[in-house]
């Protein structure tokens, strides 16, 4: 840090500690509670952290987050079409996930294939009975 804008900054704590603006904080005079960092990997903690205090998430929780949103808003939409968009752009950011965790294929998250496949066969076996 620049030798002057260190003292800056004591100075200006000082001024506030003298005004007491440090008086009345939340938890003063407690230890702090340390943070449970075991699943984050060592290189990753500062790093996190330092997201943390600025009210940022890493960028695999923002877009799991997405993940979700994007679940809830397909489980709601009766268009197909709309319904085929959202299917697509939630395979898109699963897909994306998977590839940023950099995780095990085994422990990746699934694209959403499967309801669409049941609803096709659904769809031609009623088409046939119907021809039938």
């Amino acid at each position: 840090m620049l030798a002057g804008f260190e003292k800056l900054v004591e100075e200006r704590i000082r001024a506030a500690q003298r005004n007491g603006e440090f008086d009345n904080l939340e938890g003063a005079g407690k230890p702090l509670e340390p943070e449970d960092m075991s699943r984050v990997p060592q290189e990753l903690r500062m790093a996190y952290r330092v997201l943390k205090n600025a009210n940022c998430l890493p960028p695999e929780i923002e877009l799991h987050k997405e993940i979700i949103t994007t679940e809830n808003m397909l489980s709601g939409l009766t268009d197909e079409k709309e319904r085929y968009k959202a299917m697509q752009k939630l395979n898109f950011l699963i897909m994306k996930f998977n590839t940023i965790t950099n995780r095990s294929v085994r422990f990746e998250i699934p694209q959403k294939y499967e309801e669409v496949l049941v609803e096709r066969m659904a769809d031609s076996r009623a088409a046939e009975d119907r021809e039938k």
